[in-house]
């Protein structure tokens, strides 16, 4: 299966500061057609929006040098990344590993729109690869 926007492969950023995960979603995302980029921290990952152009983003938000809540608020207040879709895939889900209260501090950010997708560490797989594929279609039916 491979995922098409024009003629190029879908491309997904993929942010997060501990290898083992990017190794993981990287394999997930390639054996299912997509093309990866990574970045180990927001300060990275705004430079790699800025030369890649990814047509997805997979943010986790607990770094160094940068957390995922700066970076993803510098990604939505500027118009040329504003639309890229986000999906937060982070183990900082709150008291027993129930993302309710994380996603309640998200949503409470009014000045910025809320995350198209929220997984907690460890991803359901099946899940996950859903919600890719759901947001790049729309991606590529907008564009």
């Amino acid at each position: 299966m491979v995922s098409q926007v024009g003629n190029t492969a879908t491309k997904i950023l993929i942010i997060d500061d501990e290898p083992h995960v990017v190794t993981y979603l990287e394999t997930l995302l390639q054996d299912n057609g997509y093309k990866t980029v990574s970045a180990a921290n927001g300060r990275e990952a705004m430079e790699k929006v800025k030369t890649e152009k990814p047509d997805l983003i997979t943010l986790d938000i607990t770094m160094p040098e940068q957390s995922g809540i700066r970076f993803y608020r510098d990604l939505k207040e500027n118009p040329e990344s504003a639309d890229i879709p986000v999906l937060v895939v982070t183990a900082v889900t709150g008291y027993g590993g129930d993302p309710t209260t994380f996603e309640n501090f998200l949503k409470s950010r009014r000045q910025i729109p809320p995350p198209d997708g929220f997984f907690s560490k460890p991803i359901d797989q099946d899940e996950f690869l859903r919600a890719v594929k759901e947001l790049v279609n729309q991606g590529s039916q907008a564009g």
